[in-house]
């Protein structure tokens, strides 16, 4: 059995340079790769593209690799709530591709499965089609979209196994699992490191065939973007 173990996200994150073009995994705060994120802010890489459903926030997730200038362009679907981000496009910094998010997620289920290429309605008629092929099917026009070609992929899973079997954790299941096939090497940090056997294997949902390096990881944050709640009755009166 190939040993996928590593001592930490700096050992992980090794072979990565700049220039390179890396998935990494979450959906707003939830499911973020922090580790190799913190370990990627230490090494310095710069001149990156980051392939990710959003840029973090200010101070969290790949916000921190925009804070410290790191990144040369962001393929997204939402980018919100992060003025970093907002200042960095606005002053011609930031080189940024939106995409719609179901033709995010297909991209990376299409590198994942070995596709080259695959037809999508999202976007038909829009800026997203600009300089695209436009190919109708049963009369309805649809775009060509390339699968992603990413260097890594950064995932978080709940927990993983040495073979590398991830199970993930209600919603922070996200992109992970389509990133964690897709990238050309997968790293994965979890948050708990269990012994080969010890997860059911109907319980896995990505199977280590897909990942190449995994370590358990630390100090996670369990943020909430927007805490909203009901007020007290008790202080309405």
């Amino acid at each position: 059995m190939m040993n996928k173990i590593v001592a930490n996200a700096e050992e992980a994150i090794q072979g990565i340079e700049s220039g390179m073009t890396l998935m990494l995994g979450g959906f707003g705060l939830c499911g973020i790769p922090e580790n190799c994120i913190d370990a990627l802010v230490k090494k310095g890489v710069n001149n990156l593209t980051c392939i990710s459903n959003n840029a973090g926030v200010d101070d969290f997730g790949i916000g921190l690799m925009l804070q410290n200038n790191q990144v040369k362009k962001m393929i997204s679907s939402y980018v919100g709530e992060n003025e970093i981000f907002e200042n960095l496009l606005l002053s011609g910094k930031l080189e940024v591709e939106l995409i719609p998010q179901g033709t995010l997620a297909t991209r990376c289920m299409a590198a994942g499965y070995g596709m080259p290429a695959v037809y999508l309605l999202a976007g038909v008629g829009t800026e997203v089609a600009e300089g695209k092929e436009i190919r109708n099917f049963n009369g309805k026009d649809y775009i060509l979209e390339h699968a992603f070609d990413a260097d890594y992929a950064i995932v978080k899973a709940w927990k993983g196994d040495e073979m590398g079997n991830l199970v993930f954790n209600a919603t922070a299941r996200n992109f992970n699992p389509l990133m964690a096939m897709a990238g050309k090497t997968t790293i994965v940090e979890v948050e708990h490191l269990l012994a080969a056997g010890e997860i059911d294997p109907n319980e896995v949902h990505v199977p280590g065939i897909y990942v190449h390096r995994i370590f358990q990881g630390t100090n996670y944050e369990k943020r909430i973007e927007k805490v909203t709640t009901r007020p007290n009755p008790a202080h309405t009166h």
